[in-house]
């Protein structure tokens, strides 16, 4: 790999990873720590005011770290596509495929809770549900990520032909049953 694809593939991959630890800490702080602790002190009021100041900004980290996701996950699956790393992996790209599909659940879930449409108010009003479930894909999403990155790339495989061609050859040669005129070099 050249020292430009080097350094792009590392920038999309942390910038992937940086974006993903942003989102989902920022989700498990809402979660465990600011939801909780707005229903024990805050009246109605004071939560609705609370709540509108906080997805104007929430809502622009959230639409700013889907487009990242999806430019930095597009670029590294460009890179596993074009060196042909999981050529024939069949459990690789079923898991990736299970990964993006859960990333678009995440996305769609996040954007309807800090958006404004009134077909999601009932997702905004159970917010604690959708962040849970949002939560839990992240973790799938992790626990997913990690395995195919300790599992790596599984060796090529060897056809059950190809194996009994060069036993064949092997043999050949080293019982004598071939000729010495230079035809099989093993």
């Amino acid at each position: 790999m050249d020292p430009t694809q080097l350094a792009l593939y590392t920038l999309t991959r942390v910038l992937h990873v940086g974006t993903a630890i942003v989102l989902v800490g920022g989700t498990s702080f809402i979660y465990f720590v600011l939801q909780p602790a707005v229903a024990k002190s805050l009246s109605d009021d004071e939560h609705a005011r609370l709540r509108v100041h906080l997805i104007g900004a929430w809502k622009k980290l959230i639409h700013t770290g889907i487009g990242l996701l999806l430019l930095s996950g597009g670029v590294n699956y460009y890179r596993v596509i074009a060196e042909a790393s999981h050529k024939g992996d069949g459990l690789y790209h079923a898991l990736l495929a299970t990964k993006i599909l859960m990333a678009l659940a995440i996305f769609f879930i996040a954007s309807a809770l800090v958006g404004r449409a009134a077909k999601f108010e009932s997702m905004r009003k159970n917010s604690r549900k959708w962040l849970a479930v949002n939560l839990l894909l992240a973790l799938a999403i992790v626990g997913i990520a990690g395995f195919l990155k300790v599992r790596g790339v599984p060796p090529a495989k060897v056809t059950v032909a190809a194996t009994s061609l060069v036993a064949l050859a092997w043999a050949v040669k080293n019982l004598g049953l071939w000729p010495e005129i230079g035809v099989c070099a093993l």
